[in-house]
């Protein structure tokens, strides 16, 4: 019989829980699906529109989505078994990219059939990405969490890398066999979810109610650390964030292809990747609150520096910088809304961190597509690092109470 996480040993690695082992594999396919998607659909878009709104549009399109849904999500995560919500997300996820496989095979993919999946497909992640989230407190001891936050991490930063280079690599032969590698990964995610066992209390379902669906915004209000944390990561990204106009920066501005967009997305992940990994086996201790503050204006600073380079390596080098002082902050966050939590109430808590973080890569990317239209590409980026920096000053000013953790679950 399958132990509980309560009766584990705290002091044993992460990875030696089975049902921890099967969700990181899990989380490492229906990632790198996710990312070889990315890759395909920008790509694919900007090839036949040629025009940088486009490219803003697709996160817009999975922006929307996640914002509507939200507490219906974060409802329907505390009320059912979230493991065979996150299943059956990705079932219909991979068949979603079937639909695309097809419809690029056939010739009849257009841009507003692109636009319409990449909707679909981003209710459907709306649901999955804060049901798994929630899920990891079931699968390893409290003591583990933000050790489980960094493999988590590594996970999706592994992902990161392979993905966008599968993709790049795997287009050479057209988007339809993008779109049906990835679809078989979503597959086969929804199968290792299913294949989790913990025992758990049934879950408290709660009459629904105007107070329950909106129980998780004010729990965060109520919470000032974790109020800051999100929104210090929100505005970051939302205005640092390049990732929309990387095919515009691999064809018109370091004149590579494919495989240099895809090399480009999953830069970020190899400098997150390394930090993750140390993190994993290194938890922060100290000056937790100053240490995410730094790693943000670095992220904008690196950001800066990724707009104006002209030089391939320096670009990949800027963005591997990027995403190693992304994976500070994305730690530490996950790990303060995971420990700070109740468990029946982590499904509506981490929609609602989702939705600010998770949906600002989307509007992001949208946002980046209209100012690159409105003042250029470059300009538009720099712009964005900018941005960041400033919002971390801000934010020093208005939430101390995250300046001054000093370690995490104290």
């Amino acid at each position: 019989m399958t132990s509980t996480p309560q009766q584990a040993d705290a002091s044993q690695s992460v990875l030696r829980h089975k049902p921890f082992r099967l969700f990181w594999l899990a989380r490492v396919c229906s990632s790198i699906a996710f990312q070889m998607q990315g890759v395909a659909v920008g790509w694919q878009i900007y090839a036949i529109t040629g025009s940088v709104f486009y490219l803003g549009l697709v996160g817009l399109a999975q922006f929307l989505p996640m914002f509507l849904l939200t507490l219906a999500v974060g409802h329907t995560a505390d009320r059912y078994d979230r493991r065979r919500i996150a299943a059956f997300c990705q079932v219909f996820e991979g068949a979603a990219l079937a639909l695309l496989a097809a419809g690029s095979f056939g010739g009849w993919l257009g841009k507003e059939a692109i636009l319409a999946i990449i909707f679909c497909a981003g209710a459907l992640r709306a649901f999955e990405g804060p049901t798994m989230l929630a899920l990891v407190p079931w699968l390893v001891p409290q003591t583990l969490i933000p050790r489980a936050s960094a493999w988590s991490a590594s996970a999706n930063q592994t992902a990161s890398i392979a993905g966008p280079a599968l993709g790049g690599v795997l287009y050479a032969f057209g988007p339809t066999t993008v779109y049906g590698v990835a679809g078989i990964l979503f597959f086969v995610a929804s199968l290792l979810i299913s294949g989790i066992r913990v025992s758990r209390a049934p879950a408290k379902r709660e009459p629904v109610s105007v107070q329950s669906l909106f129980a998780g915004i004010s729990f965060i209000k109520s919470r000032p650390e974790i109020l800051g944390s999100i929104s210090l990561d929100l505005f970051a990204v939302l205005l640092g964030g390049a990732t929309a106009l990387l095919p515009v920066y691999a064809r018109d501005i370091l004149r590579t292809g494919p495989w240099g967009l895809g090399l480009l997305r999953g830069a970020p992940a190899v400098g997150a990747l390394a930090v993750s990994l140390f993190l994993a086996r290194n938890p922060l201790r100290h000056k937790v609150g100053r240490t995410m503050f730094l790693s943000v204006f670095i992220f904008g600073a690196a950001t800066v520096v990724f707009a104006v380079s002209t030089s391939f390596t320096l670009s990949m080098v800027a963005l591997m910088v990027l995403g190693a002082a992304d994976i500070v902050s994305v730690v530490i966050r996950a790990s303060l809304v995971q420990i700070e939590t109740p468990d029946e109430m982590r499904g509506r808590v981490s929609a609602v961190n989702s939705m600010f973080i998770g949906t600002s890569n989307q509007l992001g990317e949208f946002e980046s597509g209209v100012t690159a239209a409105l003042f250029g590409t470059v300009p538009a980026v720099v712009i964005g690092g900018v941005g960041t920096m400033i919002v971390v000053l801000v934010c020093t000013r208005l939430f101390p109470k995250l300046l001054e953790i000093d370690s995490l679950g104290h």
